[in-house]
C-alpha cells in the first residue's frame, strides 16, 4: 500500500520478500535509561483493557532520518581513511511512523511503519497512518503513545470518531521514550544500519529506510530486542 502526497512521497510496509538479520544491541552503548517515571505502574492498565477488549495492542512513534550521514568510527586500512561524499546544502529527509503490535492472542509482536519523503509527520499525517494501522489490525486497538502535540487535536477526535467501538488511545507518561519500544527501533536503524551512509538525494535514502524497515517485520528475535530495550515488561504471553 502506498499513497503519493505532492510535493512528499508517502510509503508504507511491511512488504513481502522480507529478510531475517541478527539483533544487535537496540540502543548505543551508555544510551539506555535504567529508571521509571514516579508513579507509572507500566503498560499493564492499557493491557488489561485490550484484553477486556479482546483488541491489539500497539505502541507507536515518529522519527526521521537526515540526507546527512550519521558518523561513527569504522574499519579501514591503515592509512586510507574512509571519505564520506556528502550532498551540502540539502537538506533532504524521510520521516518515519513505526507502530510495534501484537495482536489479542498476544503469540507475537508485528511491526507497520510509513515513510514520508522532504516532509514531517503532522497529526493530519498521523491520523491517517493509525487508520492504516487499523485496517491492517482488522478489529480493536488499544494504541499507546507520548504526549506530542502531533498527537491531539482534531483529526483525532474525528478519528476516533470515526472508529468509535474499535480505536482507544492511551498516553505514556510525560518525557519517558525509555518506556516506548519502538524508540529502539529508531536507534537500530541509525546507530547499527544506517550509520556512515551517504545516499545522494531524498529518494535513495527513502530506498535504504525501506529496505531497512521491512526487514524488520517478521524478525521476531529483533522485535523482542525493541521491547525489551525499552523499559516496559515484555508481556506475559510474549514469552512462551
Amino acid at each position: 500500500m502506498a499513497w503519493c502526497f505532492t510535493p512528499t512521497t508517502w510509503a508504507s510496509g511491511c512488504g513481502s520478500g522480507t529478510s531475517a538479520r541478527k539483533s544487535p544491541n537496540a540502543w548505543p552503548a551508555n544510551t539506555r535509561p535504567n529508571k521509571s517515571p514516579r508513579g507509572w505502574s507500566g503498560i499493564g492498565p492499557a493491557s488489561k483493557k485490550a484484553s477486556r477488549q479482546q483488541a491489539a495492542l500497539g505502541l507507536i512513534d515518529e522519527s526521521g532520518v537526515m540526507l546527512a550521514p550519521l558518523v561513527r568510527r569504522t574499519w579501514a586500512l591503515r592509512g586510507h581513511t574512509p571519505e564520506l561524499a556528502q550532498q551540502q546544502g540539502k537538506r533532504q529527509k524521510v520521516s518515519i511512523a513505526g507502530a510495534l503490535w501484537t495482536p489479542p492472542r498476544r503469540d507475537h509482536l508485528e511491526w507497520t511503519f510509513q515513510a514520508l519523503v522532504n516532509d514531517y509527520f503532522a497529526d493530519e499525517h498521523v491520523a491517517l497512518f493509525v487508520e492504516a494501522l487499523l485496517e491492517e489490525v482488522g478489529g480493536r486497538l488499544v494504541l499507546v503513545w507520548d504526549r506530542g502535540p502531533i498527537h491531539r487535536g482534531e483529526p483525532f477526535e474525528r478519528l476516533l470518531a470515526q472508529h468509535a467501538g474499535r480505536l482507544s488511545l492511551e498516553r505514556l507518561p510525560p518525557y519517558a521514550p525509555e518506556l516506548n519500544p519502538v524508540e529502539p527501533a529508531w536507534s537500530w536503524l541509525k546507530y547499527s544500519r544506517l550509520c556512515n551512509f551517504a545516499p545522494h538525494d531524498a529518494q535513495e535514502l527513502q530506498a535504504a529506510v525501506l529496505r531497512e524497515m521491512n526487514s524488520v517485520c517478521h524478525h521476531q528475535p529483533l522485535l523482542h530486542g525493541f521491547w525489551g530495550a525499552s523499559q516496559l515488561p515484555l508481556l506475559r504471553a510474549l514469552l512462551t
